[in-house]
């Protein structure tokens, strides 16, 4: 890797550990307060929200990176054609979120307004698309500074909402604070910075959706064997079974920025590398396979290992059954990352329509076993569920399809233990 890149996924990754602190801290503190089944409900509109994320981002934030690098003349056009596109799916998601749980939670006051007041975040999340301008050009280093103040400032309200005793409305209309205090900030240091003014295009968003399009479906996809444990646990489980699985999933996945860090960063270096020579392109895959596959198994180890010390830390006696769901649910971290970095080698090689076809399978898959797993095991069957269906998807799908096994050969070069030197060489040569 080039030294500009890992300075740049520093910054990331820097801002993220103190993000990853603070969540620590605010998490143990919420759960506690909130109880089990208030933090099912939560969690039941945190997943009903992540449904309309697909939609509103259009697919966007899978190929803004590689519109920016490959229109280095129209960086406003593209910036803002962005935003405008995101911004007004996102309003159409707002009353599709308020509308379904009006028709599906139709008497349970509380979960409706919980859904409502969460969803507004949507909007705001539209606006830091403007984050991928940053990652494009290698300068994370301001939308890390942007991010780090909004968590310290979101992380002060909600310590407060605890202190003052507020109500669970109040804590789901903070999520949409860090949105929007993120929002301001990227777009101001944008103006700034890059010197050209932000336009909408109909024309550009029309060209850029041809390609979006594609992840559209395909992230949907993905967010049903993501977040659809968490819905139907509500419904056949009821807010206790839920709140026990958030409470799971929340810490088998509380070190994900590291993950999300290292993969931005090296996206527009990957997308260089193509550029240059396809041996090149292929060599930087292999090396951002490695970091996610051996980096994921340590992860997911020590918090199998440590499971009842980070329930007990992060939730409280009161989550005890999150314990061994914990343990099962971790392992999806191993598969889910490896996925995410599969995208970027289907989009520099025109593939992506094949996303479609993967989460699909994946979505069946998922949706399929809860209704078996879940009845028996609740939580646990549920987590067991995310394992397959992940695995499935992100890595042995993709050896039954012809035109993208050679992304499924270069996942088992990765495997190689020595790709790692060429990651983190000694200091003595």
């Amino acid at each position: 890797m080039q030294l500009k890149v890992l300075k740049n996924a520093g910054w990331i990754v820097g801002c993220k550990i103190i993000k990853a602190v603070l969540t620590l801290i605010v998490t143990a503190i919420t759960t506690r307060y909130l109880g089990v089944e208030k933090y099912g409900i939560i969690s039941y509109a945190a997943g009903l929200v992540a449904f309309a994320v697909p939609i509103m981002q259009l697919g966007l934030t899978s190929t803004a990176v590689h519109e920016i690098v490959d229109r280095p003349g129209e960086e406003g056009k593209v910036v803002g054609t962005i935003t405008g596109m995101t911004m007004f799916s996102s309003i159409l998601c707002i009353i599709g979120v308020i509308s379904f749980s009006l028709i599906v939670n139709a008497g349970e006051k509380e979960t409706i307004i919980v859904c409502a007041l969460y969803s507004i975040m949507l909007f705001f999340n539209a606006f830091e698309m403007v984050r991928f301008w940053f990652h494009a050009k290698l300068m994370a280093k301001y939308s890390a500074m942007a991010m780090l103040i909004s968590y310290v400032v979101v992380t002060i309200f909600q310590v407060l909402l605890v202190i003052f005793k507020a109500d669970v409305y109040m804590f789901a209309l903070s999520y949409s604070l860090d949105y929007f205090l993120i929002a301001i900030m990227l777009i101001a240091i944008f103006k700034k910075k890059s010197k050209c003014k932000l336009s909408f295009s109909f024309a550009l968003a029309k060209q850029m959706f041809k390609v979006s399009k594609f992840y559209i479906i395909s992230t949907l996809m993905f967010v049903v064997f993501a977040q659809t444990d968490k819905i139907m646990l509500k419904f056949m489980a009821g807010n206790i079974e839920t709140g026990i699985y958030s409470a799971a999933s929340n810490c088998a996945t509380m070190v994900s920025f590291v993950f999300a860090a290292i993969i931005d960063s090296m996206r527009p270096e990957i997308f260089n590398a193509k550029k240059e020579s396809e041996s090149l392109f292929e060599s930087r895959m292999i090396e951002l396979y490695s970091v996610m596959i051996y980096f994921s198994i340590i992860v997911c180890v020590v918090i199998a290992v440590f499971a009842p010390l980070i329930i007990q830390i992060m939730c409280g006696s009161e989550f005890v059954g999150a314990i061994p769901v914990l343990r099962v649910v971790v392992w999806m971290n191993l598969f889910s990352y490896v996925g995410t970095a599969k995208s970027i080698w289907l989009l520099a090689e025109s593939k992506y329509k094949y996303l479609i076809v993967l989460n699909f399978c994946g979505a069946v898959l998922n949706v399929s076993l809860n209704f078996v797993l879940i009845p028996l095991l609740g939580a646990t069957g549920a987590a067991i569920t995310t394992i397959v269906s992940q695995s499935a998807t992100n890595v042995f799908i993709g050896f039954l399809i012809k035109p993208i096994r050679r992304n499924s050969v270069l996942m088992l070069k990765a495997l190689k233990f020595s790709n790692l030197k060429k990651i983190f060489p000694s200091k003595n040569k």
